[in-house]
């Protein structure tokens, strides 16, 4: 259960970034402080708000050491979801990079 819970944790943390450049983008066609008030906002800041009661659930029963490296799997969803959702590239540096952050997750997790 708290292999789903970080991984919950590691999705959500990604989808509120991308909301989050969303309302980037967005927040260019009003003036400011009213380009700020968006649903894009509003979604990632919830969400990264289940996110962290999330992470603290996730902590009461898994050592940080354990769960910690888990939040770096944003590093490779993030970029992923960027690619498909504003046709950023994936260049083969990002997916070395990516496969090796996997890597070490799995090799972290395993020798837990």
């Amino acid at each position: 259960m708290q292999y789903v819970g970080l991984v919950a944790f590691a999705l959500m943390l990604a989808v509120a970034q991308i909301l989050l450049k969303l309302a980037a983008v967005k927040s260019t066609e009003s003036p400011f402080p009213w380009s700020l008030l968006n649903w894009q906002l509003i979604v990632a800041l919830a969400i990264y708000g289940v996110a962290t009661i999330i992470w603290v659930m996730v902590l009461r029963v898994t050592p940080l050491s354990l769960a910690y490296p888990f939040a770096a799997l944003g590093f490779v969803i993030v970029p992923a979801f960027a690619a498909f959702l504003f046709n950023e590239p994936l260049t083969t540096t990002y997916l070395v990079g990516a496969a090796m952050i996997v890597g070490g997750i799995i090799v972290i997790s395993t020798a837990a």
